[in-house]
């Protein structure tokens, strides 16, 4: 992702790489020279990564996965200082695959069953994605469910039948998958399915630096790609 920033930004009239910093690099005098931060590392230097913006004050945008609960609530902390642009996606396509999700289980109502399928990556290290985490929180918020109670990850052995009011996680790994994302509504006679597929992580690239680009001057707060996209 640090590759495709760079490749990207030069399409941008707007926006320079003042530098670019991986583990073991300076990185505060990276962040000294520049106006917002680009964050696709690793969620261990979360803590490390927000204090340095809080304290020059810089905009930030956080494309890391695998983020914790304790580590998003303190990005919510964080948010009260600079502004923040946290996104488990920051493609166009999958944003707007997120706001299709939403107005699709509003309509079609709970007498279809929801399951979500996600694949990635050989060596992808967390699961599920945190694209597909968005969309399961999407479909509880509509269902009125909670993410940790009521989405089940896989299925083994005799599970007994399927239940109204869950939603089904399947994760998938394997060779040199960007990122496929489909939701499923299934009902008696009739499915529907909302799919994105992406095939090159420029997507993800571009959509960060329009984040930053639109979050820079912004009041402190949390913002997602919604905002950045005009979806709310």
């Amino acid at each position: 992702m640090g590759l495709a920033l760079i490749a990207c930004a030069a399409e941008f009239a707007n926006t320079t790489v003042s530098a670019a910093t991986d583990a073991g690099d300076d990185f505060l005098a990276g962040l000294a020279q520049s106006d917002a931060c680009i964050d696709f590392s690793h969620h261990s230097a979360l803590e490390g990564v927000l204090a340095a913006c809080i304290a020059g004050k810089k905009t930030l945008v956080i494309g890391t996965t695998g983020i914790s609960d304790a580590g998003v609530a303190r990005i919510r902390e964080a948010a009260a200082h600079i502004p923040i642009v946290y996104s488990g996606n920051y493609s166009t396509g999958v944003n707007t695959l997120l706001w299709l999700t939403r107005r699709a289980a509003e309509i079609l109502g709970p007498d279809f069953d929801l399951e979500i399928t996600e694949t990635h990556h050989r060596m992808k290290k967390d699961a599920p994605s945190g694209t597909a985490k968005m969309l399961a929180e999407t479909l509880a918020e509509v269902r009125s469910l909670q993410y940790n109670d009521d989405v089940r990850h896989g299925r083994f052995g005799d599970v007994g039948a399927r239940t109204q009011g869950e939603i089904g996680m399947h994760a998938i790994r394997g060779g040199d998958v960007v990122g496929d994302h489909t939701v499923l509504f299934a009902a008696l006679g009739e499915r529907v399915e909302l799919t994105h597929k992406a095939s090159s992580r420029d997507i993800f690239a571009r959509g960060a630096i329009r984040a930053a680009t639109w979050a820079h001057g912004k009041p402190a707060g949390l913002y997602d790609m919604r905002d950045v996209l005009g979806l709310k």
